[in-house]
């Protein structure tokens, strides 16, 4: 996205009209991590105290996927905050083009490592690693206790589809829009349609609940952040998400997120949410969450290829999809049938 040669001045100036008074940047900086927002971090200086913050706005392609714009994100962060919820404060949104040419938000700064390749390597986070299992169920648990009728902006299942139905009919449908024609895809979509489950409630899903989102310290879980994939869905889908191979990081043989297992996250999810999981369901959810992330990452690539943004990080995505159609094979042997 191309940045205006007065960036600095134009957030001064915005600063300084939310805040009501004189605003010092002090250091203003990109900040790495993720391919669906542009961030940065903002260090500055008012009425004396110094304060650091989180600017996100859009970029210019997206995912083929729906995601909320960043006043309803916004809007969804303050509940989220207000419910007790480990996310960052939310402070400003603005919608104006002619301040940055894209609405963007800002929220304060949390301390931590928030790239995943760090969180599960860095030696001084290793006790933070033994009681994310814990912390992620807690506050996942949090995050279903939302009041979803307060967001009538949210996606969700279509009248008559349950939340699996609804997500097999995405993956269809990207795939279409792509033009892909895969046997390991076809086949994975046969499969997950074959073995659907029954029903299956719909609550308010963070809808990218995993390591690489959250912002981790030496005392554990800090802030959760990226909350432009929420949605309505099945719990089960937000439990296996985290598990995903890709978000192990090298950790392969740690299958939550390369801190840790499954299980334990799980049983802290039953105990702080009061709902008992059949972990059939979410190895279903597991298999889909590998089908459709390798479809997702396609279309990831798709936007370095075909929509015009040069991105090393969007191509790499592209490579990486053949790693989670191999995962979803193992896991579907796995079940037996």
């Amino acid at each position: 996205m191309p940045i205006p040669t007065d960036f600095r001045q134009r957030i001064t100036e915005y600063l300084e009209a939310v805040t009501g008074s004189p605003v010092e940047i002090i250091s203003l900086q990109t900040m790495a991590g993720g391919a669906s927002r542009d961030t940065w971090l903002i260090h500055m200086r008012a009425q004396g105290q110094e304060e650091r913050l989180v600017l996100r706005r859009d970029l210019p392609t997206s995912m083929l996927d729906r995601t909320l714009d960043r006043e309803q994100e916004f809007a969804l962060m303050t509940a989220a905050h207000a419910a007790g919820v480990r996310v960052p404060q939310p402070r400003w949104f603005c919608s104006e083009p002619h301040i940055l040419g894209e609405p963007f938000l800002i929220y304060g700064y949390v301390e931590g490592v928030s790239l995943g390749a760090q969180v599960v390597s860095r030696p001084e986070l290793a006790e933070a690693r033994r009681r994310l299992p814990e912390q992620m169920g807690e506050q996942l648990a949090r995050i279903h206790r939302m009041d979803a009728a307060s967001f009538d902006f949210l996606p969700g299942p279509r009248p008559g589809y349950s939340p699996a139905q609804e997500a097999v009919l995405q993956v269809r449908a990207m795939l279409i829009r792509l033009g892909v024609q895969n046997p390991t895809l076809a086949f994975g979509v046969r499969w997950v349609e074959r073995h659907l489950p029954a029903g299956g409630e719909a609550v308010l899903l963070h809808g990218d609940f995993r390591v690489g989102n959250f912002i981790v310290s030496e005392s554990g879980l800090n802030g959760i952040v990226d909350w432009e994939f929420s949605r309505l869905g099945d719990p089960c889908e937000e439990l296996a998400w985290p598990c995903l191979r890709d978000w192990r990081y090298g950790n392969g043989s740690l299958r939550l997120g390369g801190i840790g297992q499954r299980e334990p996250f799980i049983q802290a999810y039953e105990r702080a949410s009061g709902r008992t999981i059949d972990r059939k369901i979410v190895d279903f959810w597991e298999i889909l969450g590998n089908l459709r992330w390798a479809v997702t990452a396609l279309s990831q690539a798709n936007r370095h290829l075909a929509q015009g943004e040069t991105s090393v990080e969007l191509a790499s995505l592209g490579r990486r999809s053949a790693e989670m159609q191999l995962e979803m094979l193992r896991l579907i042997a796995e079940q037996g049938v």
